[in-house]
């Protein structure tokens, strides 16, 4: 499935997370190697979703979902956030955690590489290029901008080419497997849910607990959240694993 299909489905509802899944975990070193690796047409995972009905599905968020079924996110929250907040220019309605993780990436034209906006080194400078500015208004933006600067204008056919290479990013096809079937209990889902994710951005004890735990009571994580502030402004700060 492309990627804007993905986010698409996400805006429309017909995609989750559900109320089991820990909240958004990676840094801004992961988001920038995710972009890279895209860019550079490499190879960057499948997804597994879990499809199942809706009025049974215990979701992150309070965004409506589709009626008859939903896919529910099980491996690759991380790299489908990233994507999200980068080519969306905000988090998805499921999320939880640092957006500072994604916002602002720029591109600069001459090395072909990503980094977090630094305003001493990319404010004067033409070839850092927003990102999300040029995943969300396109291409001729900036090549006019580019055409219009005697510096860069001998080198428009290449800086269209990258910032063409940027934008068909949403075009490039993710893989999915998909969970399906009356046999997969939420029991069932969540230890699937834990053997997958014994990788990546490693799991915690508090994590996989919390996850059984969210499985039997879906409020658990927001109960619990609400917790942690009260204690917050007690001056008593806590984690929530």
């Amino acid at each position: 499935m492309r990627i804007e299909t993905i986010l698409d489905q996400i805006d429309l509802g017909a995609m989750a997370l559900p109320s089991f899944q820990r909240g958004y975990v990676w840094n801004r070193d992961q988001v920038r190697g995710l972009m890279d690796s895209l860019y550079r047409k490499h190879p960057v995972g499948s997804l597994l979703m879990w499809t199942t009905k809706t009025e049974s599905a215990a979701t992150r968020g309070d965004g409506q979902l589709t009626p008859g079924s939903v896919k529910l996110l099980l491996d690759g929250q991380q790299r489908v956030t990233s994507l999200y907040g980068i080519i969306r220019g905000q988090p998805p309605r499921f999320f939880e955690g640092n957006a500072q993780a994604f916002t602002g990436l720029y591109f600069n034209l001459d090395e072909e590489r990503f980094e977090f906006y630094a305003p001493i080194k990319m404010r004067d400078d033409p070839r850092w290029v927003s990102v999300t500015e040029l995943m969300g208004s396109g291409l001729g933006d900036f090549v006019a901008r580019i055409n219009a600067n005697p510096v860069l204008q001998p080198r428009l056919t290449d800086y269209i080419t990258h910032l063409n290479a940027i934008q068909t990013i949403k075009q490039v096809d993710l893989h999915i497997e998909e969970v399906t079937g009356e046999d997969k209990t939420v029991d069932v889902v969540v230890d699937i849910f834990n053997r997958v994710n014994s990788g990546g951005t490693k799991l915690s004890k508090g994590d996989l607990a919390l996850a059984k735990i969210c499985a039997e009571w879906p409020e658990a994580r927001d109960e619990m959240n609400r917790r942690l502030e009260k204690w917050r402004n007690a001056g008593f700060h806590f984690r929530l694993e």
